[in-house]
């Protein structure tokens, strides 16, 4: 799966494998991780399971087909989901010794998918999956449900729709079962695959973006995250931890779910992980019931037959924490003694280690892990104690190590890319710095260089405002944002986190409340200026701006000021034309949240930061993009945007894609993306004349 290209351009981007996270098998010599290919010559897409040797970094073939899913590790052997078509789903048993070897152990007439495995003994295996089910607390399958001679949707409660799909009557669930190893293999236990959730209103993975993380099994039973089905999930942010004791994980019976107790804490709750012996359950949750990016606090079951006593770690008496970070995800160490916590530090998705109790966790957790973005991380075989870990970076898509949590000694097994090099990138690209922000706080950006960077020359600025806008850009991989793709073409690309973003403690996330076009514009303009005056290698003359999503309100708003005439080109992908629109999303508690309140009782702190009301002062060419999909900003903002430009005769162009949603994620559509945005500020900024010089006569 080597690559080689002699320039990163959008196509090496998109066609690069794309590798999922390593998952090591119970003695610790191997790894299994999936990799995804696109070809734009076949148009078509590739997929492998590929085995890796932990002691060499080689990789070997197992399989290669795009129907197989969700491998887990039974001693040497794999368990792992086939689906020929949308109504059928086969569980089978992979031999590692014998590529493309593949038994079947059962067929089920659904969608399966996010499968978990836990050994209970010799020849016992738990299993538990997610899967469409009805009403009613079947698994869904299309064939059984004819076509519909109507194609009306009536709703009486929210959601309608939600991310990129409207809802319907079926939901997410999850099923057990038991698989016993005989003679002939293993066979799934009667009654075969129990709905767990049945009759309990509640839904598990959570939508849109719920999967495996959202629950987790051991010899106790089964722990999950789902949201109160009592209050809206438009309108309320709270999802709870509950917790089934299955005994033998074949009960046809499930007991009902008992919910976790955590006090004043009442937000969103993720990331349920049992410890090794089944005893102790670690997970975060929020506070807030209505603020979707409120501080995650890691808490922890300590027995977990009495569900009523959670403990926080770090808790302070005046709620704000003694670790001003967001922890994301957590793993136990071995012998249940440490916590591994991803979380956030300055652009860096970082792995911490703390002790497994609140009592001995009384100094703040030890960054163990530093470079780049850690994505998942496991422990090395059933009595390792090192840790497989997962990471990427600007420059690098897909990395494995070793990490030794004691020493921090972190040793490479494999680079997808070489870190970099069969892009022709490589870490000297990447940079740093930090300016003082709207009121003095310190502000920290990202730089990335071309690869040919030279210091005696100056390149065109590429400005990059991201989404969210409780988010940030990190030293992380991404084939939709990557700021290496503008470098190579010939800009140094600044990625700054203004107010609202994360990384810096919760006050800095909490201060865009109510400010949106405030501070956080602010911030930017003072980060224009601390380029102009201290980067002389950056053509600031020469500038554009592209932003998504928030970054794409944040377009909008520059557009209308001043500063927007300091950019020679805009780009906005999915932004906010007017705040006073954005009741038509589907997550009101965002809107709720970042305004203040609702339309009717804040009408002016909508209108305070209200793009549209600065119409008259948008003169700055601007490309458009908007996607007919997204449900969070729909099409209508997009319409609008490129209306008003062509209306005021700016230079101006619109990029629809209809079958996408807030991102653009199909290949082709991607390609078309990248090239459509490229022309446009190659167009304005210099870069094409640059490009069509000939060599000697440049400068």
């Amino acid at each position: 799966m080597t690559i080689k290209a002699t320039k990163f351009t959008p196509e090496v981007l998109l066609s690069a494998p794309r590798r999922s996270a390593a998952i090591p098998n119970p003695s610790g010599d191997k790894a299994i991780y999936t990799v995804s290919t696109y070809s734009f010559q076949t148009h078509s897409k590739t997929s492998q399971f590929r085995v890796l040797d932990i002691g060499t970094g080689n990789s070997s073939l197992l399989y290669e087909h795009n129907a197989y899913s969700d491998p887990n590790w039974v001693d040497d052997e794999l368990i792992l989901f086939l689906k020929k078509d949308e109504d059928t789903t086969y569980l089978m048993l992979g031999d590692v010794a014998t590529p493309l070897a593949v038994h079947e152990i059962q067929a089920f007439n659904g969608s399966l998918s996010n499968l978990k495995v836990k050994r209970l003994s010799d020849d016992r295996v738990a299993i538990v999956c997610s899967a469409v089910t009805t009403p009613s607390g079947t698994m869904y399958d299309h064939a059984s449900h004819g076509k519909p001679h109507s194609s009306a949707r009536v709703y009486s409660e929210l959601f309608p729709r939600h991310w990129d799909q409207w809802t319907s009557e079926n939901r997410n669930s999850l099923w057990y079962g038991l698989l016993t190893k005989k003679s002939s293999g293993y066979h799934l236990q009667e009654p075969g695959l129990v709905n767990a959730l049945r009759n309990t209103r509640l839904e598990c993975p959570v939508p849109p973006f719920g999967d495996a993380g959202d629950f987790d099994i051991s010899h106790a039973g089964l722990a999950f995250v789902a949201r109160d089905p009592d209050i809206s999930p438009a309108i309320y942010t709270k999802t709870d931890v509950y917790v089934i004791p299955l005994r033998t994980f074949t009960e046809p019976d499930p007991p009902p779910p008992q919910i976790v107790q955590t006090g004043h804490l009442r937000g969103y709750s993720n990331s349920p992980v049992f410890s090794q012996d089944g005893k102790r359950l670690a997970f975060t949750r929020m506070r807030d019931i209505q603020y979707e990016s409120d501080k995650p606090r890691l808490m922890l079951i300590p027995d977990i037959s009495d569900l009523a006593s959670a403990q926080e770690f770090y808790a302070t008496t005046d709620e704000v924490g003694g670790w001003d970070a967001r922890p994301e995800w957590v793993i136990w160490g071995k012998d249940d003694a440490e916590l591994y916590v991803a979380a956030e530090h300055h652009g860096r998705n970082r792995f911490w280690k703390l002790p497994s109790s609140p009592d001995k966790a009384t100094d703040p957790p030890e960054s163990i892990f530093e470079k780049g973005t850690v994505v998942n991380a496991v422990l090395l075989g059933n009595n390792g104690h090192k840790l497989l870990v997962s990471s990427n970076s600007v420059v690098d898509n897909s990395c494995f190590s070793l990490l030794d949590p004691s020493s921090k000694k972190v040793d490479t097994i494999s680079s997808s890319s070489k870190h970099g090099k069969s892009f022709g990138l490589s870490e000297a690209q990447f940079d740093e710095f930090w300016f003082k922000g709207a009121e003095g706080y310190d502000i920290h950006a990202l730089v990335v260089k071309p690869s040919d960077f030279d210091p005696s020359k100056t390149y065109p600025l590429a400005f990059l405002i991201h989404g969210g806008p409780q988010s940030a850009w990190r030293d992380s991989w991404s084939t939709r944002w990557n700021p290496a793709v503008f470098a190579e073409q010939g800009y140094v690309v600044v990625l700054p986190n203004p107010t609202g973003s994360t990384g810096y403690g919760q006050a800095h996330v909490d201060a865009i409340q109510c400010d949106w076009g405030g501070r956080p514009y602010v911030d930017l303009v003072k980060c224009f200026e601390h380029i102009e005056r201290e980067m002389a290698y950056i053509d600031t003359s020469q500038a554009v701006a592209l932003g998504a999503s928030y970054g794409g309100y944040m377009i909008n708003w520059i557009q209308g000021h001043d500063f927007g005439r300091k950019f020679k080109a805009l780009v906005c992908h999915n932004g906010v034309f007017s705040t006073m629109n954005q009741w038509s999303t589907e997550e009101l508690f965002f809107t709720i949240h970042d305004f203040g309140g609702p339309l009717w009782e804040k009408r002016d702190v909508y209108e305070k930061w209200d793009p549209a009301t600065r119409l008259s002062q948008w003169a700055t060419p601007q490309l458009v993009i908007h996607n007919e999909l997204d449900y969070r900003l729909p099409i209508s903002e997009g319409l609008a945007m490129f209306n008003v430009l062509q209306a005021r005769g700016v230079p101006s162009r619109l990029l629809v894609f209809p079958d996408e949603n807030h991102w653009v994620l199909k290949p082709e559509n991607s390609l078309v993306w990248h090239k459509e945005v490229l022309g446009w500020i190659n167009k304005y900024s210099g870069i094409n004349e640059a490009q069509e010089m000939p060599e000697q006569s440049r400068s």
